[in-house]
């Protein structure tokens, strides 16, 4: 069984690094003018420095040309083609037909990927580009796992790639008009404003014309609920769930097929992808070190792995409840988290180790620390910790000592050697430069509530095969 190559997004030079150095096998990056990275923290330096940086690691990189072009953007077309044939990345993912073809014809040495974009969920679809000399296909989300199975089948002499994590999208493989519609962002330009995710809130139109809030209240929340109905399906009413705040009629739960990998790697796709390209790089070197190690565990002892290890590790990251796509099929409600939008976790991203100054580590801070909290730091290439715990805290550029800290405008402390519990020579090997580290932040109340049901939800749905 080949092995398959774990993808992570790569949205800036600093998670291109974490991804790399907390396992991924390839990253993807785009530039802001020609792809659906219009929010890239990328320069063209820094593209270059990201490539050589992976390539010296042994690893690959794959830069997005995917949008759909209009007539104004294909004028750049030849001179982006050129700047792609300077870097020489090992893959171009496209979309459109037209970019295809002229990357065929005035790129030819260049690897042409087909993205989700295309929407290819069908073994006619992939047999189409190959003929077309793609050298591999992005599946859409919408494939199923019997889809996938049937398509490798069909299709064994071309790479395959799926997507095994991160935010779903209403839409057909993200296509989406609503954000165009509400906020002329175009989402086929990475522009989406995650409409979404938005609350809606219903009124009633009386009669005269004026227009009305519903209230919900404690007093009348218990006496009915909201329906819908539509004329093709007479039998089947859907609920619409409003609080005091309003409902979200379309937010999807986040992908993970943590709990179906071995049963993904058991087909021999070539590519498992993660999506997320504008998350931070703690997300990036979490998910890439959970699958990273998942993956290896298979590889070594297929009959006996276990999920739960991994699934662990993955709950430890902000999300808004996990489902699994549509591996099964068709969606169920279970897919939709029609309570609250927000991301949710019993885990935040403290900082990470942006370097070291002799045996000082310098770290920035991303969230909000107070003395004798435990700050945990992701060693690489394993699932431990390295638990550090601190009274008081050295501005890193000024020297002075507070009780707590706070993140914003690069924030940064110094940690000294006599603060580890381990000989520092030790522990500048555990946690280079660009360690991520975590803080826990319990929820409580009504939060810890939603945040476990969605859990037990998710975990509901795993067991049944």
């Amino acid at each position: 069984m080949s092995k398959s190559e774990l993808l992570l997004p790569a949205g800036s030079l600093v998670k291109l690094k974490t991804a790399i150095m907390y396992g991924a096998d390839a990253v993807y990056a785009g530039t802001p003018d020609m792809s659906l990275r219009t929010q890239s923290k990328f320069s063209l330096d820094e593209l270059k420095e990201g490539i050589e940086f992976v390539h010296s690691k042994g690893k690959k990189i794959y830069l997005t040309l995917n949008l759909f072009i209009h007539n104004a953007e294909a004028q750049k077309l030849p001179q982006f083609v050129t700047t792609l044939r300077d870097l020489q990345p090992d893959g171009v993912l496209v979309a459109d037909p037209g970019v295809f073809d002229y990357l065929k014809e005035n790129a030819p040495e260049l690897n042409r990927f087909i993205s989700t974009q295309a929407n290819v969920c069908s073994s006619a679809a992939v047999k189409f580009w190959q003929k077309m000399g793609a050298k591999l296909c992005v599946l859409g989300r919408e494939v199923s796992f019997e889809e996938m199975r049937q398509i490798r089948q069909d299709c064994p002499n071309i790479l395959l790639e799926t997507f095994i994590h991160g935010a779903m999208c209403m839409s057909y493989s993200g296509r989406c008009l609503i954000s165009n519609f509400l906020a002329d962002r175009s989402a086929n330009k990475g522009k989406c404003a995650h409409c979404c995710r938005w609350h809606y809130k219903l009124h009633l139109k009386l009669k005269d014309g004026t227009i009305k809030d519903i209230e919900i209240n404690e007093q009348n929340k218990d006496m009915f609920e909201f329906l819908l109905k539509e004329d093709f399906r007479p039998d089947e009413y859907y609920e619409i769930i409003e609080d005091e705040h309003g409902g979200y009629l379309l937010n999807s739960k986040d992908m993970c097929m943590m709990p179906r990998l071995n049963k993904i790697l058991e087909l021999g796709l070539d590519s498992l992808k993660v999506e997320g390209r504008n998350k931070t790089e703690y997300y990036a070197g979490t998910v890439a070190r959970a699958y990273r190690a998942a993956i290896d565990a298979f590889q070594e002892d297929p009959q006996n792995w276990n999920p739960d290890i991994y699934m662990k590790e993955l709950y430890t990251l902000q999300n808004r409840g996990y489902c699994l796509g549509f591996y099964d099929g068709n969606l169920t409600h279970i897919s939709q988290n029609y309570e609250y939008t927000r991301t949710m976790g019993e885990y935040l991203f403290a900082g990470s180790i942006i370097e070291w100054q002799g045996n000082d580590a310098i770290f920035e801070l991303r969230n909000f620390i107070e003395s004798g909290e435990t700050v945990e730091f992701l060693i690489p290439n394993t699932l431990e910790t390295l638990n550090l715990k601190l009274t008081e805290f050295e501005d890193a550029d000024t020297g002075e000592t507070s009780s707590k800290v706070s993140a914003g405008q690069n924030k940064r402390i110094r940690i000294k050697p006599q603060n580890w519990n381990k000989p520092i020579n030790e522990v500048k090997k555990l946690l280079p430069q660009y360690t991520i580290a975590r803080k826990f932040a319990p929820l409580t109340g009504e939060n810890k509530a939603m945040y476990e049901r969605k859990l037990h939800e998710f975990q509901q749905l795993c067991q049944e095969e």
